[in-house]
């Protein structure tokens, strides 16, 4: 009765611990299927249970393959800027980056408001986007201030440097590169004082772009050494465009505007002004040209779009880090006459310009 008891709780302790090896087994096969404990890791693994960066996570959904998601933040809409932006998507398509299929781009614009430009970053930040593009100074101001771990790329940005966001051109130190719209200031008051008949210069400015009054200062000294007196006019927003245009009129013999986003956004407003005085308008970029300006030496927005474009693949491909990538200018200036323009407040465009002229309106 012993021996037969022994054996029948032996077997019985075999079949107890096969039957938890099936259980086992079976809640195994159930986790990694889609159980509670396997969805509590997997979206560890996504959201890092943290912001990028902080824990060692790489950002990104896509982990490196498969369809790259871009943020792309913009102050305000005017031609320039849009084209930059433009010129940035044709660039990536032309580099095998397809909108819908291997590439998914969020669009969003500021409408000029600073606070909007911050929200638009935590956006991105949260969505943890592989790549931000940041048109013009105040978003990449944002973009840069919300994360340090996001590659991001800057175009339309007159100083990166003096704006905080990187610590040379030559090797930014940080998670930012891009291109400069730096232009040759002193080569458009050259045109300034060659089409005007005197030599008071009026300059449309906002005040609170530091990008602005960065040209400023640069319009301030070559205006020293060409002979020309600079009035500067500072304004804060679109509505006061035209009616500090109208305040100079009398005061000067030409207008100048910088890339300054508030007085390009109501070019036209000057252009008006302009053609009722019958005052020069020089611009600083070919778009504004195209507006109405008269004439300029400067940047096409569309390919320093584009170029900004082309160092984006690189590092989307893993080919370069945006600490290491110097920041770029743009690698053609164009000279951009008005005709019509000229005709309209009745002056002679001089032949050698015109000769001169890589695009003619």
């Amino acid at each position: 009765m012993r021996r037969r008891g022994w054996s029948g709780w032996h077997k019985a302790l075999g079949a107890f611990a096969a039957l938890t090896l099936v259980l086992v087994a079976v809640s195994a096969c159930g986790t990694g299927a889609g159980g509670k404990t396997s969805e509590s890791g997997a979206s560890g693994q996504a959201s890092g249970g943290t912001t990028a960066g902080e824990n060692g996570d790489t950002h990104g959904a896509s982990g490196g393959t498969g369809l790259k998601r871009i943020g792309i933040t913009q102050i305000l809409s005017h031609p320039a800027l849009d084209n930059a932006r433009q010129g940035f998507i044709d660039a990536l398509k032309d580099g095998g980056y397809v909108e819908g299929k291997t590439v998914k781009y969020d669009i969003q614009n500021a409408e000029g408001s600073q606070d909007t430009a911050k929200q638009i970053a935590d956006k991105f930040v949260a969505d943890r986007v592989d790549l931000i593009l940041a048109i013009a100074t105040p978003t990449a101001q944002a973009v840069a201030e919300a994360t340090k771990d996001i590659p991001i790329v800057i175009t339309a940005v007159t100083d990166p440097v003096g704006a905080g966001l990187v610590e040379s051109l030559e090797r930014p130190g940080r998670n930012v590169t891009g291109t400069t719209d730096m232009n040759p200031v002193k080569e458009q008051l050259e045109l300034a004082k060659r089409l005007a008949k005197g030599n008071r210069i009026g300059v449309l400015y906002n005040s609170g772009e530091s990008n602005s009054l960065v040209q400023v200062e640069m319009a301030k000294e070559a205006a020293a050494s060409l002979g020309l007196e600079l009035v500067p006019k500072a304004v804060t927003n679109t509505s006061e465009v035209k009616q500090a245009a109208e305040s100079l009129v009398g005061k000067v013999d030409a207008l100048y505007i910088p890339t300054d986003n508030t007085v390009v956004s109501a070019i036209r407003a000057v252009v008006d002004v302009a053609e009722s005085a019958k005052l020069p308008l020089i611009a600083a970029e070919g778009d504004s040209v195209k507006e109405g300006a008269l004439i300029t030496y400067g940047i096409d927005y569309y390919k320093l779009g584009y170029q900004t474009g082309e160092m984006a693949i690189k590092i989307l491909k893993g080919e370069a880090k945006p600490e290491s990538m110097p920041i770029e200018r743009q690698k053609e200036l164009k000279l951009y006459v008005n005709k019509t323009e000229a005709d309209k407040i009745g002056l002679e465009i001089p032949r050698d310009l015109l000769e001169r002229a890589d695009v003619t309106y």
